[in-house]
């Protein structure tokens, strides 16, 4: 709930832009409906659902925080090559990077209108960012992908250093015992993949989400496409005026149907979708990087003392 109170001065979501877009459209088209109201719903109660989503959101994610922290660590031991650690190294600090792309005078003042002499010089527009941030999260989602392999492997590890430290032990160790322990490792193999992989997939959903729902583009010249679209519209039109007579009642229907769903879009714009979607995929992030962080504070000292 803290982190909904700081202003857009620091954090860049367009919360508060998408909520008042939101309640003006909804409050027209209760007005037109016939209906009297003075909004679908307050600030305090918008945020106050929202707060209780990035909770569970959060709780999701601190066993997977955990567990890739651990599996950081070993991944970084059984590594040799240079490249390899780096690799892994930028793999753990990604959802850092994820979360200071959101960070107003970071984007601002460092990366969009560098300050170069005594004149600050702009590098990108807005649109511009907000792709290359898109594509940022995508390719660092690729790395982590990537990288899966290490950390399975640095997992299955664990059933070896069992085994060295129930050597160390005093007494005598059944076979029947050794093996239960080696299967308990194996078996839990698919739990430690899908900790691995369920963020990872949030993360991804919400960044496309956020890319059709928030009307962003992959690419500078996206306008190019969007006017071939809107030249084959008046064909399609023709083609629907030679159906047969017998059809205009399903036109009707039809036509009823998309002017109901066109009232609804008017009032879930791409500006609410926006802020909603960047504020959630902002938050996986920050949550994911905040309880691996604690995980490897707790792996590296708590388990050693």
């Amino acid at each position: 709930m803290a982190i909904l109170i700081v202003t857009e001065n620091y954090l860049e979501f367009g919360l508060e832009t998408g909520f008042t877009n939101f309640s003006e459209s909804a409050m027209q088209f209760l007005e037109k409906q016939g209906l009297e109201s003075q909004g679908p719903v307050s600030k305090l109660t918008f945020k106050f659902f929202l707060a209780i989503l990035c909770s569970l959101i959060g709780a999701f994610l601190t066993f997977p925080g955990l567990r890739l922290a651990q599996m950081h660590l070993d991944a970084l031991n059984l590594a040799t090559e240079k490249i390899t650690q780096t690799l892994l190294h930028i793999n753990f600090l990604a959802p850092l990077f994820m979360v200071l792309l959101w960070v107003k005078p970071i984007t601002k003042d460092y990366i969009m209108n560098p300050t170069l002499g005594k004149e600050s010089v702009p590098l990108m527009t807005e649109t511009t960012f907000d792709t290359v941030r898109l594509w940022l999260i995508i390719l660092l989602c690729a790395l982590r992908l990537a990288l899966m392999r290490n950390h399975l492997q640095a997992y299955l590890n664990l059933a070896q250093k069992c085994v060295d430290q129930m050597k160390k032990e005093a007494g005598r160790i059944s076979t029947v015992d050794l093996q239960k322990m080696v299967a308990r490792v194996f078996y839990y193999l698919c739990v430690i993949a899908l900790q691995y992989v369920a963020p990872l997939v949030m993360l991804l959903h919400t960044t496309l989400l956020l890319k059709t729902l928030g009307n962003h583009s992959w690419g500078i010249y996206s306008e190019f496409s969007s006017d071939s679209l809107v030249e084959s519209h008046p064909f399609s039109g023709s083609v629907h005026s030679e159906l047969p007579s017998t059809d205009e009642k399903m036109k009707v229907t039809v036509t009823q149907i998309t002017m109901a769903l066109g009232g609804l879009k008017t009032i879930f714009t791409p500006l609410l979708f926006r802020g909603l979607l960047s504020f959630l995929t902002w938050w996986i992030a920050a949550c994911l990087f905040a309880t691996s962080l604690f995980g490897l504070f707790y792996h590296q000292y708590l388990t050693v003392a």
